[in-house]
């Protein structure tokens, strides 16, 4: 039996919700639950002004579900920024379904998953995430249309993240040409915190390019891999932020530029695919750059795997998608630019940008 809990009727977490002044511009927050697949997921939409919201579905043991909303509203708040000022059609949402990706998923659980999604008349396109994959979207396929992020055999994009990572590479170049002069990577010292599908097509960018890439992953069998593939050192997850890198790319999950952790940070340079890095946007976001150092904003330079995706919606061509991944690095730039004329943060100067295009679109 599907089961849908609209926010408002759901006293605590419309009292955290509005409570919090980040997450209150939420157009719509949907919760799902279905007894006999053991499906819980929470669907955020952020904003629909320039377009339906897409964003992939996260699939993650969180601790509480108030962890995992609190962390599907920051997702879907940074979507909407994401496709905003990278020129997309598109508005920002979220998903993430409660669970263990390597012991909970079923078929019935994505077709059920993709009722929900249905439900919601096209105000929502999903794709893959963070313990998802392009198979479990297959299955979300066929009870909806509104997915995307499918194998290429079916006309999608299949895996994004070559997309994201290469779009990754362009903003972290155009921070090289900001702080050294040079785009160039060669002999730079990288730290990859998290070296997952996006994170090991880093390495192989800018090893490719001769840096120097020291590597960290909770997934020890990964971590060895790409060590070995690509010749890369293995740092302790512990010794990350006191490394003594050229720059930091953080390419694991979220909130990590925190205040102990940006005090720790010997690095001239953020720029990485994770989402939602500063722990606190206002907080970290002004200390980061007090301390001088670069941060290249998450929801601009990860937006590759968007744009990959979005694609897909008008018949995908991958080296399309590259081609337009490649003009992160001239928007990295523009906002670098911004920020220094205006004296404000580089994540201010990115926001800047991506409501102005909201507002103008509301006119």
């Amino acid at each position: 039996m599907l089961e849908v809990k609209d926010v408002k009727q759901t006293s605590p977490a419309k009292d955290y919700i509005w409570g919090n002044d980040s997450f209150a511009d939420h157009e719509q927050i949907v919760f799902c639950s279905d007894k006999e697949t053991g499906l819980k997921a929470i669907i955020a939409i952020h904003n629909t002004t320039l377009g339906p919201s897409l964003g992939g579905t996260r699939m993650w043991m969180y601790k509480s579900e108030a962890e995992a909303l609190n962390d599907v509203l920051r997702l879907s708040r940074g979507m909407t920024y994401k496709a905003a000022i990278s020129g997309l059609k598109l508005g920002g949402g979220k998903a993430v379904i409660i669970g263990d990706s390597k012991k909970d998923k079923s078929e019935a659980l994505f077709r059920k998953y993709g009722e929900f999604i249905e439900s919601l008349n096209g105000k929502y396109i999903t794709a893959e995430d963070v313990g998802t994959s392009t198979s479990d979207m297959v299955f979300v396929h066929e009870t909806t249309n509104h997915v995307a992020g499918l194998p290429e055999l079916m006309g999608g994009g299949g895996d994004p993240s070559p997309v994201t990572a290469y779009g990754v590479y362009m903003g972290m170049k155009a921070s090289a040409k900001e702080v050294w002069g040079n785009d160039s990577l060669a002999g730079k010292k990288i730290v990859v915190q998290g070296v997952g599908h996006v994170g090991e097509y880093l390495v192989k960018l800018v090893t490719r390019e001769g840096a120097k890439v020291f590597i960290s992953d909770i997934n020890i069998e990964q971590l060895n891999a790409v060590a070995a593939n690509y010749k890369a050192e293995i740092i302790a997850p512990d010794a990350v932020y006191a490394y003594d890198a050229d720059i930091y790319a953080p390419c694991a999950l979220g909130a990590t530029l925190n205040t102990e952790h940006i005090n720790a940070l010997k690095c001239s340079i953020v720029a990485g695919s994770a989402n939602n890095q500063l722990a606190d946007e206002i907080v970290h976001g002004r200390m980061i750059t007090e301390k001088g150092i670069l941060y290249a904003p998450d929801f601009l330079i990860n937006a590759g795997g968007l744009i990959n995706v979005f694609s897909e919606l008008e018949g995908y061509n991958r080296q399309k998608a590259l081609d337009q991944a490649k003009q992160i690095y001239n928007t990295t730039l523009e906002i670098f630019k911004k920020a220094k004329a205006e004296n404000i943060a580089t994540f201010v100067a990115a926001n800047k940008i991506a409501e102005e295009r909201i507002m103008a679109a509301k006119k």
